[in-house]
């Protein structure tokens, strides 16, 4: 037979006081994050955006752009210049250059506004066009190219090292 230990005095701290206090401890913050979740997830309306309405237009304005787009056949490559300059060139779909486009762009950062570039393309002839830009890093390109009766937009993502 084994002697049972003697009981602690009164007012210590045993094992059996301390395994009681982290039990307690996780179950109130366990506790405190299901009311949290519940709460979340009852108030959710289900809408991301505060005007879905207006949202839900301009989303089928941006649908039916990408259709006009893809009735052109236009496609666009993209390429960069040590890191000074970015080059597009665009082509019609029998694949022949396409100038006298007016070329706009901006360059973001894929996570930041910050550092965000406006790029004012000049062209170069045989559908190239160009524009001076500080590319370090990944970059984000959305530009437009207009005619007269024609839009077309490209995105594209740039990194230089």
């Amino acid at each position: 037979m084994t002697a049972a230990s003697p009981p602690a005095p009164k007012g210590q701290i045993t094992g059996r006081h301390v395994l009681i206090g982290v039990v307690l401890f996780f179950a109130l913050v366990i506790a405190v994050d299901a009311v949290f979740m519940v709460l979340a997830y009852r108030t959710f309306s289900g809408q991301v955006a505060s005007n879905p309405y207006e949202a839900g237009l301009a989303f089928n304005r941006t649908l039916a752009q990408r259709q006009r787009e893809a009735a052109l056949g236009w496609t666009a490559a993209v390429e960069t210049r040590d890191g000074q300059a970015v080059i597009v060139d665009v082509r019609d779909a029998a694949g022949r250059p396409l100038d006298h486009l007016s070329l706009t762009g901006t360059l973001e950062r894929p996570a930041t506004e910050t550092g965000r570039q406006v790029l004012a393309f000049t062209p170069m002839g045989g559908g190239r066009y160009q524009a001076p830009a500080r590319l370090d890093g990944a970059w984000d390109l959305r530009a437009v190219a207009r005619t007269p009766k024609d839009v077309f937009e490209l995105e594209a993502r740039l990194v230089s090292r």
